[in-house]
């Protein structure tokens, strides 16, 4: 059965858009992609000392369970040369879960809704823009919601491409 997922992409190193452009694309071979946000420059967050993310959020109509999705979104990360050399360190690729439909998992492998969606506003911010009325089945808030209840502090910015 077809479900929703949303998906909050980021880039730090190398050639960001391209990063995340590519990562749209392979996605698409996952499912149907309904809805892709501006893209947003932010600061890093826990480890700040590493360049400026790119980030947005991508809407996905698939077919496959949550834990087929996640292991098809790690081999995309690894075909865009992601390197886990370091926790919340830099990164050619990050694709997180946020939400599948209204499913709730807990598991060793995979945690959804993403534990710290409702804290980051580099997520909220670009999922707002395509679904501000999604549902965050635990904690029973729609995605504006949680952004709006955010306290000032984390920059978030649309890129603005220069050329």
């Amino acid at each position: 059965m077809s479900e929703l997922a949303y998906l909050s992409l980021g880039s730090n190193i190398g050639d960001r858009e391209d990063h995340l452009n590519r990562a749209i694309t392979d996605l698409s071979s996952l499912g149907t992609v309904k809805n892709i946000s501006s893209f947003y420059e932010t600061d890093p967050v826990e480890f700040v000392e590493q360049p400026v993310f790119l980030n947005c959020a991508v809407a996905l109509q698939t077919d496959l369970s949550p834990m087929e999705l996640i292991r098809q979104i790690l081999n995309i990360e690894r075909s865009l040369g992601r390197q886990r050399i370091q926790k919340k360190g830099p990164r050619s690729i990050d694709i997180d879960i946020l939400l599948f439909g209204d499913r709730v998992i807990n598991s060793a492998d995979l945690t959804i809704p993403h534990p710290a969606m409702a804290q980051r506003r580099f997520v909220l911010l670009p999922l707002t823009e395509i679904a501000p009325d999604a549902c965050h089945p635990v904690l029973n808030k729609s995605v504006r919601e949680l952004l709006e209840e955010l306290p000032p502090g984390q920059k978030v910015w649309k890129f603005c491409k220069t050329q």
